[in-house]
């Protein structure tokens, strides 16, 4: 009787320790869900607010994790910088390119543009071409060399992959949503001034 009263003390007690991880997960997962958007029932003050929550922040973060998990490794193994690499994309497309359109297109400040296209200049991948003769206003236009036009067929095929590799790790609804969401916040920031708001 002693024994098989220790068996079943034994049983209980086996069962009662495999439920408790159970119940801890299913807290954690109750709490995190609770917890999984800030965004969820926001109001006009954007109360409750952390910086780690504001669209700026996440979305920089996020781009910053990408740009070294998928841009990184391809860029590198062809020797170019995550800017250069982003230079030679915009330029194969139009082959020849203000500076002030390269700016635009290349979503980069003036001085980061300047240092890349010197970089870029001295492997002979673009041709800068300086036009006018007022030296103040000149014109620069870019071009991209047969050098730079190899360079890029080389690399897009990498790139192809690798950017297909990180989308199809989200469920295609997720995609498209994805997707849907950011083509919808660059359309509202350039239809909208953002007076009176601060990040």
């Amino acid at each position: 009787m002693a024994a098989a009263r220790r068996r079943t003390i034994e049983v209980i007690s086996k069962a009662n320790r495999m439920k408790t991880p159970t119940a801890a997960i299913k807290s954690a997962a109750r709490t995190t869900k609770a917890k999984a958007s800030p965004w969820a029932d926001l109001d006009e003050a954007g109360s409750g607010l952390s910086v780690n929550d504001f669209l700026t922040t996440v979305l920089s973060r996020a781009a910053n994790a990408l740009r070294r998990t998928i841009t990184v490794p391809y860029a590198d193994r062809f020797g170019l910088s995550v800017s250069e690499w982003r230079m030679l994309s915009v330029l194969a497309d139009a082959r020849t390119m203000s500076f002030a359109d390269l700016v635009v297109e290349s979503v980069t400040d003036k001085a980061q543009v300047s240092r890349t296209l010197r970089l870029m200049e001295e492997r002979a991948l673009v041709r800068v071409v300086n036009e006018g003769i007022n030296p103040r206003w000149k014109q620069m236009q870019i071009h991209v060399t047969q050098d730079g036009l190899a360079l890029y067929q080389k690399v897009m095929p990498a790139a192809r992959r690798a950017q297909a590799a990180m989308i199809r790790k989200m469920t295609p609804a997720e995609r498209v949503a994805t997707h849907r969401a950011l083509t919808t916040l660059r359309k509202i920031c350039e239809d909208t001034k953002a007076d009176g708001i601060a990040e």
